[in-house]
């Protein structure tokens, strides 16, 4: 037995958190009975259906995909701009793991696996993930260190990070710098620069825990082995 919004985001409906909505919004059934409650618990003899449509377990895909810049990380967009999901060739239902900004470049998961995406971008894994920024401004020393040990972003204190200046561009008056954090909010690398008065020009996201963009180009992207995606789990199961 499994809590329901468990088994549809093992079966790829979509993350944990999504298939709690699609449960309170009345869309899921249970041997034809409509379920709206969180901790029901369904077996392997259940037939589960999401707007009558019967949901079966599918083989488990984990794509790391070199995003580009002008793509929407979601799986459609209403304004008919490209999303992450256009890039993927897969007729299987996929979704991104967390999200990087419309011009925001690099490493973005995605995969079918709800449970795991759940996993990874709960406010308690700590996942870390490195930046590179292009920022308007010579940054200083001082800076770096306030970056490092935390801005106050909305009332609340932003996580320690690592943070180190990459290049000074004097003559250009730009600085490139590498930041390293744990966290997730909306705009989160961009707001502590800006918090700091340093605006953002360009971001790439280099490294998820230990992956990172190696033989990939910009819009590329490659399957994930299985000896990373146990390492995956290995991480956010340690980190419960």
């Amino acid at each position: 037995m499994e809590r329901l919004q468990k088994f549809l985001s093992s079966c790829g409906v979509d993350s944990r958190r999504k298939c709690e909505e699609l449960i309170l919004k009345g869309k899921v059934k249970v041997n034809g009975n409509k379920i709206t409650e969180l901790g029901y618990k369904v077996n392997e003899k259940d037939v589960v259906t999401v707007d009558d449509v019967e949901v079966i377990r599918k083989e488990k895909l984990y794509f790391l995909l070199y995003k580009p810049e002008k793509t929407i990380c979601s799986v459609k967009d209403e304004k008919g701009r490209t999303t992450v999901i256009d890039l993927i060739d897969t007729d299987e239902k996929v979704f991104p793991v967390g999200r990087l900004d419309y011009d925001t470049t690099g490493l973005l998961l995605i995969t079918n696996d709800g449970e795991l995406a759940n996993k990874l971008t709960h406010p308690k894994g700590h996942i870390e993930k490195t930046y590179s920024a292009k920022i308007e401004g010579i940054i200083t020393q001082k800076d770096i260190k306030i970056l490092e040990n935390g801005i106050l972003l909305d009332g609340i204190k932003t996580k320690k990070a690592m943070a180190k200046i990459k290049k000074i561009d004097k003559t250009n008056k730009k600085s490139y710098v590498e930041l390293t954090i744990t966290e997730g909010r909306n705009h989160q690398v961009k707001n502590m620069f800006l918090s700091l008065g340093y605006k953002v020009l360009k971001l790439k996201r280099t490294n998820y825990a230990f992956l990172d963009l190696s033989g990939l180009s910009i819009g590329e992207y490659r399957t994930l082995s299985i000896k990373e995606v146990k390492k995956l789990y290995s991480i956010v199961n340690i980190q419960k």
